[in-house]
């Protein structure tokens, strides 16, 4: 089997190898290919991946390629993990939008829109790559944010692809520990949109442990995700730390005008990791990578590559899919976060119960957005970009949408093909 690695010269990357060489998984993977258009990053990590590998024991061979189509030829999967922009473009997310008194973040608000209109023509194209070189057949496993908005653009041209995030494996880790019980007992009742989602159930061998949780945990709950207990209470749920960015909008707000954009704090630690990357002496993962960001990302993409290429019949993971009814207030093609079933024909959402109002508002208002940021992302124009943000629930208002656009445009000139060049 050969695995590519879209966005290899990322300092996440070695994350990923460990969870193939750690042996939480049969995949028997034989070629793993890094493929980005930074040499030199790619002259570090390729040689730390294989390092890796040969630590743990794991046959699997490593090499590098800036070419795409070199990289991708013959592949069995490949995996999405892109920024295009790099930590710079992240910055301008996390910060332009303070301006207009908005959230500064990359994968919601002004700064999630402006990374998707970067992201999803350069997805497209990799992926119309894939089908002709690599074939129609082969899947593509997305991580690039924001998923959810990326994942429908490549499903809605016919592509094999689905979504995979951190967010629910990181929450079942963490509730298991809680509960003092192995993490493959858990099951989560999760449910929502990429970045947007809600557990509603924590079912330890059958038994709903939410109850436990919310009763006798709930003060770490909240300093975990930094959303008041109280509030987890009353909704009988505990929303992911990305509901902070809606549930307490002004005071993040207030926090981030006084304190770095997260993406400097990363770039310090890719610099420190790249260094480490470069010892020759270094042949395990360094501990600085879990600050990096993305824990258990790769136990849940090499576990799902082993779902999609007929690994072990069918399994049941959190993934980004087509909703086709499961949420009935959503459209079919929307991308939802749900418990799927995952086999060699990917993925298909598990019965969802009916959602309740408290979320399932929020829920249809982001998807509304989500639709018009991929009409901005595929066609351009000053003027669905501000629509987008428009609908957004975290603007809404028409003054404060349209100078987000125009600044959005401005920061974002050179790496929007409908604006480049004029």
């Amino acid at each position: 089997m050969k695995l590519t690695v879209v966005g290899g010269g990322s300092t996440y990357t070695p994350e990923l190898i460990d969870g193939i060489a750690g042996r939480r998984t049969s995949l028997a993977v034989d070629e793993i290919v890094l493929v980005d258009p930074d040499e030199h990053r790619l002259s570090l990590i390729g040689p730390f991946s294989q390092r890796l590998l040969e630590h743990a024991g794991h046959s699997a061979k490593v090499r590098t390629t800036t070419s795409l189509e070199e990289g991708i030829e013959g592949a069995s999967a490949v995996l999405l993990q892109l920024r295009v922009g790099g930590q710079k473009a992240r910055a301008s997310d996390e910060t332009f939008p303070l301006s207009c008194g908005c959230v500064g973040q990359e994968t919601t608000g002004a700064g999630g829109l402006a990374k998707a209109l970067r992201t999803v023509p350069v997805v497209l194209d990799i992926a119309e790559k894939v089908r002709r070189i690599a074939g129609p057949d082969t899947w593509i496993v997305n991580f690039t944010n924001p998923v959810g908005i990326v994942t429908r653009a490549l499903l809605q041209e016919g592509h094999k692809a689905i979504g995979l995030c951190n967010v629910a494996i990181t929450f079942q880790r963490w509730t298991s520990a809680l509960l003092g019980v192995d993490p493959s007992t858990v099951e989560l009742e999760h449910v929502g949109l990429n970045h947007l989602t809600w557990e509603r159930g924590v079912f330890v061998d059958g038994v709903d442990r939410l109850p436990e949780l919310l009763a006798d945990h709930v003060e770490g709950l909240a300093e975990h995700i930094g959303i008041d207990g109280e509030l987890m209470r009353r909704l009988n749920m505990v929303p992911s730390y990305y509901l902070n960015y809606f549930y307490n909008h002004d005071a993040v707000v207030q926090k981030q005008l006084t304190s770095p954009p997260r993406a400097e704090v990363v770039a310090a630690v890719e610099k420190e990791l790249l260094d480490i990357y470069g010892d020759p002496s270094v042949v395990t993962k360094p501990e600085q990578l879990s600050q990096r960001g993305g824990a258990y990302y790769s136990e849940a993409a090499v576990q799902l590559v082993h779902a999609l290429t007929g690994g072990a019949g069918a399994e049941k993971h959190v993934v980004n899919v087509q909703n086709n009814g499961s949420l009935p207030f959503l459209p079919d093609d929307a991308v939802i976060e749900v418990s799927s079933t995952v086999d060699s024909n990917g993925g298909k959402a598990l019965p969802v119960r009916p959602v309740e109002p408290s979320i399932s508002g929020l829920i249809s208002h982001v998807t509304a957005y989500e639709y018009l940021a991929l009409e901005a992302a595929k066609h351009g124009g000053r003027d669905r970009v501000a629509n987008a943000l428009l609908a957004h629930p975290l603007i809404g208002q028409h003054a404060i949408a349209d100078q987000l656009a125009d600044e959005l445009i401005a920061q974002n000139r050179d790496l929007l093909p409908w604006v480049k060049g004029n």
